[in-house]
């Protein structure tokens, strides 16, 4: 029989690292739109203060109603010019100026919708992440009880080898008895 060959047993070094992003996010939560906004100094934080007090007044339905009750004050004017005058109110004033609006809305309500798709995605990937460190919890643990189960098999078939070899070596003389 051949002797054994001593392997060693202790666990090897895992292959794949966790991703850098892993401990990054830790620490950083889902980007928000108010996280955007500058506050270096205070014009900046005052400028972008009154942009989104203005962008939601003007990105509203009232403000549409409002500018479009506005527009119809110069329609009866366009109508008594003729037909290249009315479509140059429709196109110039009432479109401009109405459309401006609902679309603002139009962009707001699709806005928040990317953003709640984008907050449950976050926790999608939340949840994933939980779920895969259970699932690396279970399987190092399974690792060690394998890793013990080898070497316990090792030291068992290290014995039977030995016991093996010397019953070879010292072989029973039946003519003797």
């Amino acid at each position: 029989m051949t002797a054994p060959t001593t392997a060693s047993h202790e666990p090897t070094p895992s292959l794949l690292q966790h991703h850098p992003w892993l401990e990054l996010r830790k620490f950083e939560k889902p980007v928000k739109v108010f996280d955007q906004l500058p506050r270096n100094n205070v014009s900046n934080r005052f400028n972008a203060w009154l942009a989104v007090k203005i962008t939601k007044a003007v990105g509203s339905m009232w403000c549409a109603y409002i500018f479009a009750a506005f527009d119809l004050l110069s329609l009866p004017s366009a109508l008594r010019s003729g037909i290249q005058a009315i479509v140059a109110w429709v196109a110039q004033t009432f479109l401009q100026l109405v459309l401006l609006s609902i679309i603002m809305v139009g962009q707001d309500v699709q806005a928040k919708a990317a953003d709640k798709r984008a907050n449950q995605t976050y926790q999608d990937a939340e949840a994933l992440l939980h779920e895969s460190q259970i699932i690396d919890a279970h399987l190092n643990s399974q690792d060690s009880s394998v890793t013990k189960l080898e070497e316990s098999l090792h030291e068992r078939l290290d014995r039977l080898e030995q016991l093996l070899m010397a019953i070879s070596s010292n072989p029973r003389n039946d003519s003797a008895q």
